[in-house]
């Protein structure tokens, strides 16, 4: 059975930052699942046995080589996507997180083409498609 296909996956989204206005995002490359070319602030499945906090520190570990100083949830969205002809439901739990810029660095080379530190108001052309719903409902909280 398929997280997300077979039943409602749970995944946890970061959008990182560094204090001072700066998100941190990667191009997803072609080894990505899908959607390859776009920028994405970050992600990961939460596995069973494994708490929501440890999902999140991992994840931007394995991604962004960063640590965590702090982190705010920001709330949860129903995702409903198609994935090669299939529907999929994910429930995102989704997050603001200060991370200490020393050491980031691509963490996932094979998966990411490259990563960057962006504005808000200056975001890189092709965005993932779940960007602009993320940053609709949470902008209040990220700027």
């Amino acid at each position: 059975m398929k997280k997300g296909q077979d039943y409602t996956g749970v995944t946890i989204v970061f959008a990182c930052h560094d204090g001072d206005g700066n998100y941190l995002f990667a191009k997803r490359g072609p080894n990505c699942r899908d959607e390859h070319g776009t920028w994405d602030c970050g992600a990961g499945a939460l596995e069973f046995g494994t708490t929501i906090e440890e999902t999140l520190r991992k994840e931007i570990g394995e991604e962004y080589t960063a640590s965590v100083l702090s982190h705010e949830f920001l709330g949860y969205r129903d995702v409903h996507r198609e994935y090669e002809g299939n529907r999929t439901h994910w429930l995102a739990l989704d997050f603001k997180v200060h991370v200490d810029t020393n050491g980031v660095s691509n963490g996932e080379p094979h998966k990411m083409e490259e990563i960057g530190w962006f504005k808000l108001h200056t975001l890189p052309e092709l965005m993932h498609s779940q960007w602009d719903i993320f940053f609709n409902k949470y902008k209040d909280k990220l700027t």
